[in-house]
C-alpha cells in the first residue's frame, strides 16, 4: 500500500457515526479554545505541540503528541499557530502530503504580507490541501458560547473535497459557514478582522459632520444673536439645550437616510424597466449601511430623551417658571389654560413616546440574537412598514412641536430658521416620494421588475 493511502481513506466520506480525529497543532488560547469545542461535538482531538507534557490546560479527553505524530492520526489539521512559527512544516512535508490543513492565523496589521498567511503555508507545504478558516472567531468566544455576534465563519479554498469537510466541522460547532471561492481571497479574510467597524465609518463621519453643522447653526442662533441684539448672556446652552436641539435633529435626519436609498432605488428600476442592472456604487454602499445608520439614529435619539428627562430639574428651567409666577402673583392676574396649545403639547409628547418605541423595537430587531429568531417576512414587516410608521410618528412630532411657529417672523433670527424646521427636509421629501411609489400606476410595475419582469430585455446589463 502506498504511503498516501491512509491519506486517502482520510478524506473518504465518513459514512459511521463517528467523527474522524482531527488534528491540531498549537496549545495556545485559541488552539486550546476550538479543541474544547471539537471535543463538545463529538470529535476526537490531538494536539501537535513541541513538549507532549500535559497541561491542567488542555481538555482533558485530548491527545498531546509531537507534531509528527500527531499529524500521522488525522487528514484534517488545524494549524494554531502564528506565521512566523511555519518553517518547522517543511520538515513534515511528506507526512502532511495530501492532508487537509486548515490555517486560522490573523496579522497585526492589514496586508502585512505580500502573500496571505494560507498561500504562504500552501508554499512551505505543496502537497498539502490548504484552507482557510475560522480566523474571524475568536478563543473568547468559542470558551464563553457568546457567538451571536460571531457565527459566521468565511471558509476558502482551492480543494473542494477538503473545503468541504471544513465547512463541515464549521456547521457541527454551530457556526455558519460561508464560502469565499479560491486560496485567492485569503488575504481579504486575513484583513477582515482588523478592520475597525468598517461598515460604521460613513455613518460616524456623517453623524459627526451634521452634529458639528447644527451645533455652530443652533449657537449662532441661540447664544450669539440674543448676546449682540439683546445683551442676553445664553452661553451655558452649550451643555443642554443645544445639545438637546442636535439630538433630536440628527435621529430623524438620519431615520430618514435609512429609507432614502430604498425610494431612490425604486426609482431608479422604475427608470431602467430592470432589476438586473447594478445601482451606483455610492448607492450600493449607502444600501449595505443602513443598519448602521438607523443604530446611531436611534443612540441620538435616547440622548434626546435623557436630556428632555433633566429639563425641569434645571436651574434655568425652575427660575422661568418661578419668574413667571411671580410675575402673574404681583399683577394679580391668572394665565388661563390654553387648550389649543394643551392639544399641541400632549400631542407632541404622545407622537415622541410612540415613535421612540418603535424606534427602539426597530433597534433590538436588528440584534442578530433577535433577527436570527425571526422569518425573512417578519424581520421585512418590522424594518420596512414599522420603520416607516416610526419616520411618519418622528416626522409629525417635529411638526407638531413647531406648531404656528413656522410662519412666525421671531422664529428667524438673521433670516436664518429654526435647526428643527431643516431637518424636517429629507423626511419629507422620503415620506412624500414613499406616498407617490405606492399608487397603483408606479407599484404594480415596480413589483412586476421586481419579480423579474424586464421592460427592455436585450438593453439590460
Amino acid at each position: 500500500m502506498s504511503k498516501n493511502s491512509s491519506n486517502i481513506m482520510a478524506l473518504a466520506p465518513n459514512t459511521s457515526n463517528k467523527r474522524e480525529t482531527v488534528c491540531i497543532f498549537g496549545t495556545g488560547d485559541f488552539g486550546r479554545a476550538l479543541g474544547h469545542k471539537m471535543i463538545q461535538a463529538g470529535y476526537p482531538v490531538v494536539f501537535g505541540s513541541r513538549s507532549t507534557q500535559t497541561s491542567s490546560l488542555i481538555p482533558k479527553d485530548a491527545e498531546v503528541l509531537s507534531h509528527a505524530e500527531a499529524a500521522q492520526k488525522a487528514a484534517i489539521i488545524i494549524i494554531a499557530i502564528q506565521r512566523q512559527h511555519y518553517n518547522f512544516l517543511t520538515s513534515l512535508a511528506e507526512i502532511l502530503h495530501g492532508k487537509v490543513l486548515v490555517d486560522v492565523s490573523n496579522n497585526l496589521k492589514i496586508n502585512q504580507y505580500p502573500e496571505s498567511n494560507a498561500e504562504y503555508l500552501a508554499q512551505l507545504v505543496p502537497g498539502a490541501k490548504v484552507v482557510k478558516a475560522f480566523n474571524t472567531v475568536s478563543a473568547w468566544a468559542l470558551q464563553s458560547g457568546t457567538l451571536d455576534a460571531s457565527r459566521q465563519v468565511f471558509v476558502c479554498g482551492d480543494d473542494m473535497e477538503a473545503k468541504q469537510m471544513v465547512m463541515d466541522i464549521v456547521r457541527a460547532l454551530g457556526l455558519t459557514p460561508l464560502d469565499q471561492g479560491s486560496l485567492l481571497a485569503a488575504q481579504e479574510i486575513e484583513n477582515y478582522p482588523l478592520r475597525l467597524f468598517p461598515m460604521w465609518k460613513f455613518p460616524i463621519l456623517l453623524s459627526l459632520g451634521l452634529a458639528a453643522f447644527f451645533f455652530f447653526y443652533c449657537l449662532t442662533r441661540d447664544v450669539i444673536y440674543p448676546y449682540v441684539y439683546e445683551n442676553k448672556n445664553f452661553l451655558f446652552f452649550i451643555a443642554i439645550s443645544i445639545p438637546n436641539r442636535i439630538c433630536p435633529i440628527l435621529a430623524l435626519i438620519l431615520l430618514a437616510l435609512v429609507y432614502l436609498p430604498g425610494v431612490l432605488a425604486a426609482i431608479i428600476q422604475l427608470y431602467r424597466g430592470t432589476k438586473s442592472r447594478r445601482f451606483p456604487d455610492w448607492l450600493d454602499k449607502w444600501m449595505l449601511c443602513r443598519k448602521q445608520l438607523g443604530l446611531v439614529a436611534l443612540a441620538f435619539a435616547s440622548l434626546h430623551v435623557l436630556y428632555t428627562l433633566v429639563i425641569p430639574i434645571r436651574l434655568f428651567v425652575r427660575w422661568r417658571i418661578s419668574s413667571r409666577i411671580i410675575s402673574q402673583a404681583l399683577n394679580n392676574k391668572t394665565e388661563p389654560l390654553n387648550n389649543t396649545n394643551a392639544w399641541l403639547s400632549d400631542s407632541y409628547l404622545a407622537l415622541g413616546i410612540l415613535g421612540f418605541f418603535l424606534f427602539v423595537l426597530l433597534g433590538i430587531t436588528s440584534l442578530p440574537s433577535v433577527s436570527n429568531n425571526v422569518n425573512w417576512r417578519e424581520f421585512r414587516f418590522v424594518q420596512s412598514k414599522l420603520g416607516y410608521l416610526t419616520l411618519i410618528l418622528c416626522t409629525a412630532h417635529t411638526l407638531v412641536y413647531g406648531g404656528n411657529r413656522f410662519l412666525s417672523p421671531s422664529s428667524y433670527r438673521w433670516y436664518l430658521p429654526n435647526a428643527y424646521m431643516l431637518s424636517l427636509i429629507v423626511p419629507c421629501i422620503v415620506l412624500v416620494v414613499k406616498f407617490v411609489l405606492i399608487f397603483p400606476c408606479l407599484d404594480k410595475p415596480l413589483t412586476r421588475i421586481r419579480q423579474g419582469w424586464e421592460r427592455n430585455p436585450q438593453h439590460s446589463e
